[in-house]
């Protein structure tokens, strides 16, 4: 017998890129495929910074073919280092930070060291959630637990279901904020409740701040650090969305913890660095310039969201059976769906999308089973123009459904 996968591996799935295998049959044969799957800003009207691309250039046409230090460039981690501080009001070392190739690396470094096999470690997360976290907590045989984000409070975290949700087996609170797939951005108070909950449980915090430049509702965005005071916190931040960069994958993880309980951990996250050698050299040479460079691009950048993300969420509450919350930053949007009678689930909702209108949705329940049931997650990266066209597919679509029932 030829060697089989293990069943982990066979138990991955992507429900933002799943689709796409779909979605590239029905193109071959001409049908105009929308790809509202993926939040990269560059598959539309954005562009990358022209200073970073002339830093890449200089990068590459100087001696940077070599590998790095697998904990990364020392002049991009000192200006990690120094905006964190900044940002944040704390007082990270350059010990403190791992560079990773995008959030996804850093995820899998993450999940891989605090995840302890057999053991069935539980791992908070939001509800819904981006779905990696839920992916790679399972792939180490970990438990995503999911808490609940409040739909009708514009995905506010419920800080009292996460109570509820916290055993003798929790390990750790994620936190992601501005949280994929929803655009809702929480504030200050509640982050405050939810980080003075994971302290009275002795919990470690892990903040996924990816999108924390991309704010372009009325709520300010405020840093976990900024409020943890004594609670251990693990940062995961990077360059791919504020800095029109998805395609280089460059993120970063930073350790803050005042009382050095998470040193093991530390050393841990870096021993598997070390494992794969090092980030691209040439890309860390760039990014090193990214925090100390023109910042034009992201108020361009969020005024460009602003706009799309209020005609998304105008257009889409016009369609009749789908229902939906503004989103106040990040890229996406989550909307309900009226499933009942008409579809099984959401995932052959976003199927009979597809195929019927070119449009691709990564349906909700990906996100979580729960949460994200009878939802879809729509990017609001493209032009109106662009997102008029679909929506107005989509409406068409909805429809002839209803006057099928």
């Amino acid at each position: 017998m030829f060697m089989q996968p293990s069943s982990r591996s066979k138990n991955l799935q992507s429900p933002i890129r799943d689709m796409v295998v779909i979605a590239k049959k029905l193109e071959a044969k001409g049908k105009k495929i929308y790809y509202f799957n993926t939040g990269d800003p560059n598959k539309f009207d954005f562009d990358t910074p022209a200073y970073l691309k002339e830093e890449l250039i200089k990068a590459v046409r100087g001696r940077a073919g070599f590998y790095s230090d697998s904990q990364g460039n020392l002049t991009l981690i000192e200006s990690i280092v120094k905006r964190e501080n900044k940002k944040n009001n704390i007082n990270l070392n350059n010990t403190d930070v791992l560079i990773t190739q995008g959030i996804s690396e850093a995820l899998m470094f993450i999940f891989g060291a605090i995840i302890e096999q057999g053991k069935e470690d539980e791992i908070l997360v939001p509800g819904p959630s981006y779905p990696p976290y839920l992916q790679w907590i399972k792939f180490f045989s970990g438990k995503p637990i999911a808490y609940r984000l409040i739909e009708e409070e514009n995905w506010k975290p419920d800080v009292d279901d996460l109570r509820k949700k916290i055993t003798k087996k929790t390990t750790t609170v994620v936190i992601i904020n501005p949280n994929n797939p929803t655009g809702s951005v929480a504030d200050k108070s509640v982050l405050k409740e939810m980080i003075n909950l994971a302290g009275e449980y002795n919990l470690t915090v892990m903040a996924d701040e990816i999108y924390d430049q991309l704010i372009f509702g009325k709520t300010q965005h405020y840093g976990v650090c900024s409020i943890a005071e004594d609670i251990p916190v693990i940062g995961v931040n990077g360059f791919s969305k504020a800095y029109l960069i998805p395609g280089w994958r460059l993120g970063y993880i930073y350790f803050r913890d005042k009382s050095n309980e998470l040193n093991e951990l530390k050393e841990a996250v870096f021993s598997e660095a070390r494992q794969r050698l090092s980030a691209c050299t040439p890309i860390m040479k760039a990014c090193a310039v990214a925090y100390s460079g023109p910042q034009d691009h992201i108020k361009e950048t969020n005024e460009k969201l602003r706009k799309r993300a209020e005609f998304a969420f105008n257009r889409l509450n016009e369609i009749d059976g789908i229902t939906t919350q503004k989103p106040e930053g990040a890229f996406y949007i989550f909307p309900k769906v009226d499933i009942d009678g008409k579809w099984k689930d959401d995932r052959e909702f976003c199927l009979d999308v597809l195929e019927n209108t070119g449009i691709i949705f990564p349906y909700g329940s990906g996100f979580h089973e729960i949460y994200g049931k009878d939802h879809f997650r729509s990017v609001i990266l493209p032009p109106i123009e662009l997102m008029e066209e679909a929506f107005s597919k989509l409406e068409d679509f909805m429809k002839k459904m209803l006057r099928k029932l």
